[in-house]
């Protein structure tokens, strides 16, 4: 599985620029989300993004940049180091030695990376890096899972496992997964000893590739 880490660090986020002060620069972790364009100033909006400090520092180019042509180029360019900074701790934090890996920028906010950063030993912005996400999700895997108690004096600790594979499957089915990829993934049951009767907690999930439907037009 891989390690996640998450920072406040998007296109989205939200910029104050302070007195000019590098120290005063504050970005995120507060984002307009998806009403970038509406709210950021390249889009006619009144909040400052990261994705404005993209635009202003002539990194990307997207919106109408006229509309940051006023922001102050000394701070402009600390809001663009210190965005680079966040990343630049976010790879430390993440490496499992010291040597210096590859860094691939994919998603919106790819634009936000200008330079090499320190700890990465080169750079790389795929094709169609910008709509990595979507790409992400449609060939994401779907799942479904129950967490229920069985009493396996009654019915038995097979029977109760078969019930709740049964019942996993079912539900990422019904959340659209195809029912010829479904498979279990994780399944657990755990013995309550304070409940009599041979009472059993059971958890169970299960994965199935998304059905894509096929639009035509008549």
């Amino acid at each position: 599985m891989p390690d996640i880490l998450s920072i406040g660090l998007g296109g989205g986020s939200r910029v104050s620029l302070g007195n000019g002060q590098s120290d005063k620069i504050e970005i995120g972790p507060e984002s307009v989300g998806f009403r970038l364009r509406e709210e950021a100033l390249i889009f006619g909006g009144n909040v400052l993004t990261a994705s404005d400090i993209a635009v202003a520092s002539g990194q990307a180019s997207f919106g109408e940049p006229e509309r940051v042509a006023h922001l102050d180029r000394g701070q402009v360019a600390g809001a663009v180091r210190q965005m680079h900074a966040m990343i630049e701790e976010g790879i430390d934090r993440m490496k499992t030695n010291a040597t210096d890996i590859p860094l691939i920028l994919v998603g919106g906010g790819a634009v936000l990376i200008s330079e090499t950063l320190a700890g990465t030993s080169e750079t790389v912005t795929p094709e169609a890096a910008g709509v990595a996400n979507a790409v992400g999700a449609a060939i994401g895997q779907v799942s479904g899972s129950i967490d229920r108690i069985y009493n396996f004096q009654e019915i038995g600790r097979e029977a109760a496992l078969e019930d709740a594979r049964a019942l996993a499957t079912a539900r990422a089915i019904e959340a659209g997964a195809d029912p010829q990829t479904v498979s279990i993934v994780d399944l657990d049951d755990l013995p309550l000893a304070y409940l009599p009767g041979g009472a059993t907690r059971v958890v169970c999930r299960a994965v199935g590739d998304l059905v894509l439907k096929e639009k035509r037009l008549a």
